[in-house]
């Protein structure tokens, strides 16, 4: 199995690795494929959950042979292999016996191996002269990237791609918006230009912060830039009354519970679509205390803490936002390399989910937050 996953991979022959017959239950299936990542190949597994949620997890190539070789019994039953030169069958019996049917030609085509920056991805022009941008100092006159702004260019084109895909909103309505913590507002004046400039739609969008400065900063840029339906409002969020029920709430890196103090506001208020990249972790850190002893190999250093607080807060993040009733989807916003920060949870309200069905996912959040020991303050307030 091995040698097979060594030989399509380093060969670029593969099209796609179907993982099927999941011992988690809680998913349905999952897709492997090649894709490059700033020149360096990379295998992509998308798993498909049961709940609606699709997760990707990027392997370097190099790695992915060990990795897959480990997934076959332990993680799926079955991998259909197909690539330009035939197809494999690995299949897993009852009784933990391995079939490996190869029918992979030794003579076969490479495939070109697709961006993960792909030219469609990118909404706003990397090239053309963009008001907003060059207001905020993203780009030049001419319509040229700062280099020193070029993460933040990518993080805003991820950001309206991943909102283009969720906000599938009647074009003749007039969208009410927020966004919450919203800092320099870059998201604000890009999600205003999206909506009001590349699908002319009207727009009605508050944008709330503590810092009046930066608030007053941020207004004026709006009014020189005839933005009519932006509107900056300094105070807590906390305070923050809505003028109706949202269509979409967004949020990047508020810090620590300001997160669910957003997912909050975002759920009682009603938003149909939210989206938000969680920041600063911090409460789980000083709260976990497993029952048992279980976890203390992992609690004990104190950077893997770190690292499970920050997974686990999230999850239980979208977990919460189920039982409120939303389909969730854990996404890459960007590429690690370019920020750690790079998690957002999209949640899309669906009106569909039964009681019955929040009550179970309510259940199963009490019940982790029990085995952990913590206390979560979106708990509290939701």
């Amino acid at each position: 199995m091995l040698e097979i996953f060594k030989r399509v991979i380093s060969k670029r022959i593969l099209k796609k690795i179907v993982l099927s017959k999941p011992v988690n239950k809680n998913i349905v299936k999952s897709v492997a494929k090649l894709i490059s990542i700033k020149n360096e190949l990379y295998l992509q597994i998308e798993s498909f959950y049961t709940d609606g949620k699709a997760i990707q997890k990027n392997i370097k190539a190099q790695e992915a042979p060990d990795a897959l070789t480990l997934m076959v019994g332990h993680e799926y039953k079955q991998m259909n292999i197909i690539t330009t030169a035939g197809e494999c069958q690995i299949k897993v019996s009852g009784k933990g016996k391995v079939t490996v049917l190869d029918r992979i030609k030794e003579k076969a085509e490479a495939l070109e191996i697709s961006g993960h920056d792909r030219k469609k991805q990118h909404i706003l022009s990397a090239t053309e002269p963009i008001d907003f941008l060059y207001e905020l100092g993203v780009k030049d006159e001419k319509g040229r990237i700062f280099d020193k702004k070029r993460s933040k260019f990518k993080q805003i084109n991820r950001f309206l791609e991943l909102l283009s895909e969720a906000a599938d909103f009647d074009k003749d309505k007039e969208l009410y918006i927020l966004d919450l913590c919203c800092g320099k507002s870059y998201l604000s004046f890009a999600v205003y230009y999206y909506f009001t400039e590349l699908r002319g739609m009207k727009v009605v969008m508050d944008c709330v912060d503590l810092k009046a400065d930066v608030i007053e900063y941020c207004s004026a840029v709006s009014e020189k830039l005839g933005y009519t339906g932006l509107n900056f409002i300094a105070g807590d969020i906390n305070d923050f009354i809505p003028q109706r029920t949202p269509d979409l709430t967004v949020s990047l890196h508020a810090c620590d519970i300001a997160t669910d103090i957003v997912l909050a506001k975002a759920v009682k208020s009603g938003s149909e679509v939210i989206l938000s990249t969680p920041c600063c972790h911090h409460e789980m850190m000083h709260q976990i205390k497993p029952s048992g002893s279980n976890c203390d190999f992992m609690l004990s250093h104190s950077i893997l803490k770190q690292k499970f607080c920050d997974a686990a807060t999230d999850s239980l993040r979208c977990l919460m936002l189920e039982a409120c009733g939303y389909n969730v989807m854990a996404l890459e916003l960007i590429d690690p390399d370019e920020t750690p920060k790079n998690v957002l949870i999209r949640a899309n309200k669906n009106n569909k989910i039964t009681e019955e069905q929040k009550n179970k996912k309510l259940a199963e959040y009490n019940a982790i937050c029990s085995a952990l020991g913590i206390d979560p303050y979106l708990k509290n307030i939701l």
